[in-house]
């Protein structure tokens, strides 16, 4: 079985309008929900063995901090094609990894459709519900599939979980 686990990167600033939208750091919320969800991440046993990771400075800050929380050293790649990715983009690269558990760090619009496109049999409907409803920053969803990466395509894996900072605290 593989796991596919989805991260919105945690809340960023907007207190510096100069910066542009690529360069925002973590706000006072981030900093604090980034490391929370790391250890969740550990609590539960969801380790992964790759971190994909947009370059974007507000991800590439929230995987940071999660890192920091894992018990093992966990490869990350800083990809460009996640920065504002749509979900076909996505899949093409997750389909070209190697690894059994795989963490994706991106943003919305397009991690959200992501994880509904995924979404096949078997899926958890209040989880669906959940995740279509809102995907907050800092939100996690966790998706399983028994095919390998390459043949992974959209409504082909499992949607179990998905964790919000709110429902931690």
């Amino acid at each position: 079985m593989r796991q596919l686990l989805l991260l919105r990167h945690a809340k960023s600033s907007r207190d510096d309008p100069k910066l542009e939208d690529f360069d925002r750091p973590l706000g006072p919320r981030g900093l604090k929900t980034a490391p929370l969800m790391g250890r969740e991440l550990a609590r539960r046993g969801w380790m992964p063995d790759l971190a994909l990771v947009s370059p974007a400075l507000r991800t590439r800050d929230t995987w940071r901090l999660v890192a920091q929380e894992l018990p093992k050293h966990v490869q990350a790649e800083f990809a460009e094609e996640l920065y504002e990715a749509t979900p076909a983009t996505i899949l093409a690269r997750v389909r070209q990894v190697k690894a059994t558990s795989v963490l994706v760090i991106g943003h919305n619009p397009g991690l959200q459709h992501f994880a509904l496109r995924l979404a096949g049999a078997g899926s958890d409907q209040g989880v669906f519900k959940k995740i279509e409803a809102k995907f907050p920053t800092a939100a996690l969803a966790r998706l399983t599939l028994d095919e390998h990466w390459a043949n992974l395509d959209f409504h082909g894996a499992r949607l179990t979980h998905c964790v919000r900072p709110k429902d931690l605290t």
